[in-house]
């Protein structure tokens, strides 16, 4: 049975509570205040819903991660990398990025960035918690993606490319700079194509639970703004 969560309340359910069909289907309801957002992520759940629908709180198992020692990057993108054709920065235009993750797309129907999502996740970057990565052709941006950054764990959320790899380009150099800085691994939450090239890989629920209770609280030395 799903679990409806009360405002008053910042608990969740049980991982092992999800739905199995669909996938990780783990509540429904509450709100998208900071505090509910951040202790749903160091709980294992990330919320993704449509416009119209109540907030749904997901934890799939198995769960898709990337961890940052195992990063394959491919020789073009490499050698694209090398050329420096783009540049790329931390936390330089948040609101930008999240909005071009918001826009409508040729292959989806609608986007689950609502704008109260968007307005959620802007507050969280205010706080420091949420980041973003920027990818700039000149001047212009053209690629990007951000998500949320706890202990020694990143929590993707969503990329986007408006010229090609561009947004390759700005995860692999993330993922570079977190490996650097000492994080263990990405939450890339589902799977998909892309992310495996990239050498993300399914581990299952209980796993992911033992890496947030491992490194949710241990420092890191990332410095996302120069």
């Amino acid at each position: 049975m799903l679990t409806w969560l009360k405002r008053d309340s910042l608990s969740f359910p049980a991982l092992q509570k999800a739905l199995r069909e669909p996938n990780g289907l783990l509540a429904a309801g509450g709100d998208l205040s900071a505090e509910r957002l951040i202790q749903a992520y160091r709980h294992g759940c990330f919320p993704w819903y449509q416009e119209g629908q109540p907030i749904l709180w997901w934890a799939p198992d198995p769960r898709t991660v990337l961890f940052t020692d195992e990063l394959r990057v491919s020789r073009s993108l490499a050698k694209l990398m090398r050329q420096g054709r783009y540049r790329v920065t931390f936390d330089t235009d948040f609101a930008a990025v999240i909005a071009a993750c918001a826009a409508p797309r040729s292959y989806a129907d609608g986007t689950w960035i609502t704008s109260s999502m968007q307005a959620a996740y802007c507050q969280l970057h205010a706080q420091g918690v949420a980041h973003s990565v920027e990818v700039w052709a000149d001047n212009e941006l053209v690629g990007g993606l951000y998500g949320l950054a706890i202990g020694q764990l990143f929590f993707g959320e969503s990329m986007f490319s408006r010229a090609d790899n561009a947004s390759k380009v700005g995860f692999a150099t993330l993922v570079e700079h977190l490996r650097a800085a000492g994080f263990i691994l990405i939450d890339c939450q589902m799977p998909s194509q892309h992310l495996h090239s990239f050498g993300a890989r399914a581990i299952s629920r209980d796993a992911f639970a033992q890496y947030l209770r491992d490194h949710c609280d241990q420092p890191s030395g990332m410095h996302w703004r120069d």
